[in-house]
């Protein structure tokens, strides 16, 4: 006589209950205080060396990182589009928000012009002992005469009697950039298009990404407001810069992964439903899910401070494999003898299973929470946090919900059908099988390295479009070129200036060459201290200074009498203090001067030199020419990144083919049998190499994140052939597990399928991978059934 059960005691129901939802909420409120980052940095190594350090900076809190560039195109006119870059650009400044607005209206620097005309002798690099040479008067004053009868002339003439060096003209000649854009009613403005440009800097680091999505927000408003009442053909707004594809990026995978997860999840509800029939199986069953990931973000939150947006889109993959725990649970539960006791028969003949599976993807995860690069890292701690919270609230919470799983049929029976004919008829296949996997291996080594040619950029989503009107904005404002950095480092300021004035020194040299056309440093506003003394002590005394200029104007058309305010400007010079960096900070010049002189995150200084290349340009020729100098650093930056992005691979690969080993050793411990081990293990491993052929057909360039959809093959994978090998050695065809395994790989396909048509590269690599290869692996595992020996009466296979 049986006695019916009604499960797990109310007390015990309570309980588990209540920890779970504890758990779940506890997850929510760490997810609601986390920050989301989607910079370049979490794919950058933990422990740089001094190139990849100086790299890191800059994407992280240096000059690029933190410039908007700006074009207003279109509207009536020329004129419309200045008035509108002038109001914008006032309200820019006053916003507080930016270090420096640049458009070409230099009203604000009016202050800035009598600063350097006062301390012009300790700015002008001109100043020399051979500048105040008898000789060196008379080509300087010659050379300022010339100008008069040039366009140069306004402003020249009337510094004449108090410069007629010219050392206020050479300085404004060394602070104008090499590729300047064109003035068009007195603001910047596009060579070859209808469109007003600015260039800005924010005061905002690069990594926060709230604050500049805050500066775009502020700039859309300002420029709403300066077009305000303009109509239909007003101007319209464009913005690039790093900013934008930091924010952009965030923004879309945040709406992607939200996008997928809504679609992914009616799509698989659909497919429950057919499969249970129950909207409340239906509901139980994605239960765990979202309680994988909401632990999984908030693991990933609390152990790293920080959450990179790739990680949380990732979150959308952890469905297809958290779905299958509930879908074990809630079929292979049913149809127990007793009522109420069908989770204690899931629990001690399918639950070791389940367990088994677990851990087999929890060691593979766990190689990548070992690795040098935070991006990695997080994917690992995201899907061990996940999987496991998801597992566990399978195997506590579910009984307490239902005791014995589903009750609704559905699809089942057809599903179980489908899988036992296919589970009879591919072990006939196995030949056939085992050729295409010798074939993948031979096209996978034929390409060999070749096939994992994919660089860092492809798991960016910015769209090609976003990238061309980057080039148009940089080529209109003629910006320096970022693609090759020269960093120089020192312990202190005055250091790190005096080391800036011997690279400038070197690429001075370069623009004799032709390989530079200029270059924009620091050292131009706030020359190093000892720079400055050296040319306040190349300046003669008024006496001096009388006799030589009386002796270098004679016979020419400027008396040396007129220059009587020349001599008292240079003895007044001869008692100004250096100037400071505090001298500057306040003014126009100290938002140039902060941008390209900064104290480093570590501790020192920093100076950035910016490059305008000349068409003989080779970095390779840069690095040579400043190699002698210690404290100055060339980083090429797209070889930089290719160089790290192969780092960044192999060492994913090493930490891959770890984790596999894990896997290997604890399934055979597990096993114990050197038979089912083989049997388990060869379906994975083909369903591998074959997805990879398949990949190598297609000539798909594969990275990191094809290399992470592999290992989740492996984790999904392992249950199907760990499930297939328990019903070889129980010898029962169990109809039940049969359809689990079916439902559970078409919600896996399925889910991943979706996400391959994802426009988010890094989700669609992973997705292309795993959706094939989730499915091989299913078919693999029927295939590869080892057969049994008959031992007293029992078949030697599945009496399917």
């Amino acid at each position: 006589m049986t006695v019916a059960s009604d499960g797990p005691s109310r007390s015990r129901r309570v309980l588990v209950l209540l920890i779970w939802l504890a758990s779940v909420l506890a997850g929510v409120a760490v997810i609601s205080r986390t920050h989301f980052s989607a910079d370049l940095s979490a794919f950058l190594p933990a422990s740089p060396d001094p190139h990849q350090r100086v790299l890191i900076e800059q994407l992280q809190a240096g000059v690029a990182s933190r410039t908007l560039l700006i074009g207003i195109e279109g509207g009536k006119d020329a004129a419309q589009r200045a008035d509108v870059s002038r109001a914008l650009g006032k309200a820019m400044r006053a916003s507080g928000l930016f270090d420096q607005v640049q458009n070409g209206d230099n009203s604000d620097w009016e202050e800035s012009g009598t600063f350097v005309f006062d301390h012009r002798y300790q700015l002008s690099p001109e100043v020399t002992p051979d500048r105040f040479t008898v000789e060196g008067l008379r080509n300087a004053i010659e050379d300022t005469l010339s100008l008069l009868g040039t366009p140069a002339g306004n402003l020249v003439k009337p510094l004449l009697e108090r410069d007629p060096t010219g050392e206020t003209r050479r300085i404004a000649e060394g602070l104008l950039p090499a590729t300047s854009p064109r003035t068009d009613h007195g603001v910047w403005a596009s060579r070859d298009a209808p469109r007003a440009m600015l260039l800005a800097g924010t005061k905002a680091s690069g990594g926060d990404l709230d604050a500049q999505a805050a500066v775009i927000a502020r700039v859309q408003e300002e420029f709403a407001k300066a077009t305000q009442g303009l109509g239909a053909g007003a101007p319209k707004l464009l913005m690039s810069g790093a900013p934008v594809y930091s924010v952009t990026s965030r923004d879309q995978i945040k709406r992607e992964a939200l996008h997928l997860a809504i679609i992914g999840g009616i799509v698989m509800s659909g497919l429950l439903m057919l499969a249970f029939a129950s909207p409340r199986a239906l509901v139980i069953a994605l239960l765990p899910v979202a309680t994988g990931v909401v632990c999984g973000t908030a693991a990933v939150s609390l152990v790293f401070g920080h959450v990179h947006g790739m990680t949380m889109g990732f979150g959308s993959t952890l469905i297809g494999e958290t779905v299958d725990y509930a879908i074990y649970y809630l079929i292979q539960a049913r149809g127990a003898s007793v009522p109420g006791t069908g989770w204690q028969r899931w629990r001690d003949l399918n639950w070791p299973t389940v367990r088994l599976g677990l851990l087999t993807s929890v060691c593979g995860f766990a190689a990548l929470v070992f690795s040098g690069f935070p991006g990695l890292a997080q994917l690992g701690v995201f899907s061990i946090a996940g999987l496991v919270a998801a597992a566990l609230a399978t195997r506590h919470g579910l009984p307490m919900l239902a005791p014995d799983g589903a009750s609704g049929m559905g699809m089942r029976h057809l599903m179980a059908r489908t899988a036992g004919a296919i589970a009879r008829t591919l072990p006939k296949l196995r030949g056939v099988l085992l050729a295409l996997g010798i074939v993948a291996a031979g096209l996978v080594a034929w390409q060999g390295s070749d096939l994992w040619r994919a660089r860092l950029s492809s798991m960016s989503p910015i769209k090609q479009e976003m990238s061309d009107l980057d080039a148009k904005l940089r080529d209109d404002i003629g910006a320096s070129d970022a693609s090759t950095l020269v960093v120089v480092q020192a312990a202190d300021q005055q250091a790190v200036l005096r080391a800036t004035e011997a690279a400038s020194a070197r690429l001075d040299a370069l623009i004799e060459g032709g390989e530079l056309l200029g270059f924009e440093t620091v050292t131009r506003m706030l020359p190093s201290i000892q720079a400055q003394q050296d040319r306040i002590a190349s300046v003669p005394d008024a006496a001096t200074l009388r006799s030589r200029l009386a002796e270098a104007t004679a016979g020419g058309p400027l008396p040396a009498l007129r220059l009587e305010p020349f001599i008292a400007e240079v003895e007044k010079a001869r008692t100004l203090k250096p100037i400071t960096r505090a001298d500057l900070i306040d003014g126009p010049l100290g938002a140039v001067v902060n941008a390209m002189l900064y104290e480093r995150p570590g501790g020192g200084w920093a100076a950035l030199i910016a490059l305008h290349p000349g068409p003989k340009f080779d970095a390779v020729r840069l690095a040579a020419a400043l190699s002698t100098l210690p404290e100055v650093q060339v980083v090429d930056v797209g070889n930089e990144l290719n160089s790290l992005y192969a780092h960044y691979l192999h060492e994913a690969f090493v930490q891959v083919m770890l984790g596999a080993l894990a896997v290997v050793v604890l399934l055979g411990i597990y096993l114990r049998s050197g038979r089912r081990l083989l049997a388990v293990c060869e379906p994975l491993a083909l369903a591998v190499l074959l997805t990879l052929g398949g990949m190598a057909a297609l000539h798909v360039a594969l990275g990191i994140l094809h290399l992470v959809g592999l290992l989740l093959i492996v984790a999904v994978g392992s249950n199907y052939a760990l499930f297939f090998d328990q019903l070889q050695e129980t010898g029962s065809a169990d109809e039940d597990t049969l359809a689990s395994l079916m439902l559970a790989n078409l919600t896996t396909v399925v889910s991943f399928g979706l996400i391959a048509i994802s426009d988010i590269p890094a989700l669609s690599a992973i997705g292309r991978v795993v959706a094939p290869g989730a499915l091989l692996a299913l078919l693999l595992s029927a295939a590869f059934m080892h057969k049994k020996k008959t031992v007293a009466g029992v078949p030697s296979k599945i009496p399917l």
